[in-house]
Order: structure tokens, then sequence, then C-alpha cells
């Protein structure tokens, strides 16, 4: 069984930057999690999809909100996705979730039920 752990959420000022990891066990990699990514859900809202990367050759996708200051990454040795988030600002405050699915990544990127696994969330404050 697949198990996600989410860390790096935490507090910062508009601007600001922070790095979110996702470490994923419990699994054979490359079968189980060929897609990684992640996911936020503001207060109120729906939750929506950040930004995936294909565990195999690295491929990624951005939600539009977040291109040119999100970045994701991957450390396959490490079993862990990587999300690094610049220019932070007050509307990206939400609980992160890292979420992995057995299928590829691909149009449509962010579909919800795509994604087997899903990890407990870490909160990200942003003012």
């Amino acid at each position: 069984h697949v198990q996600l752990v989410e860390s790096g959420g935490g507090s910062v000022q508009a601007g600001g930057s922070l790095t979110l990891s996702c470490a994923a066990s419990g699994y054979t990699y490359t079968r189980s999690t060929r897609c990684m990514g992640w996911f936020r859900q503001a207060p109120g809202k729906e939750r929506e999809g950040v930004t995936v990367i294909a565990t195999g050759d690295g491929t990624t996708y951005y939600a539009n909100i977040v291109k040119g200051r999100f970045t994701i990454s991957k450390d396959n040795a490490k079993n862990t996705v990587y999300l690094q988030m610049n220019s932070l600002q007050p509307d990206d405050t939400a609980i992160y979730y890292c979420a992995a699915a057995s299928s590829t990544c691909g149009w449509p990127v962010f579909v919800e039920a795509k994604f087997n696994y899903w990890g407990q969330g870490t909160q990200v404050t942003v003012s």
C-alpha cells in the first residue's frame, strides 16, 4: 500500500518562498506512482490541481495560476517529489496534498479520480 507523507508547509509573507516535500513508501515506485503531484484546497473552495510530474521521464504539467512561480521536481532515489513555491501570494493559502497515480500523467491532467493515493496534507499560509 502506497503511503505519501508531506512536509515543509508553514507560514510565509507574501513574496516569500516555501518548499514542500512528499515522500512515498510501501510500493514498487515506478509501477505504482507513474504520476505524482500536488493539489490544494483553499478555505471554502474545492480542491484544485497545482502540478504533476511523470516519475519516469520527468514531464511536468502546471496549472496556469502557478506557472512561472512553482516548480515540481523528483528524486527517484529518495522516492520523493518536491514543490518549490516562489512569489507566494495570499491566494496560495491552502492545504497542499500530495497525490500519486498508477496511470501516466497526461491529459486531462488534474482529474482527482486518476490519483489512487493521497497524503494527509500540509498547510501553507501566506499573509
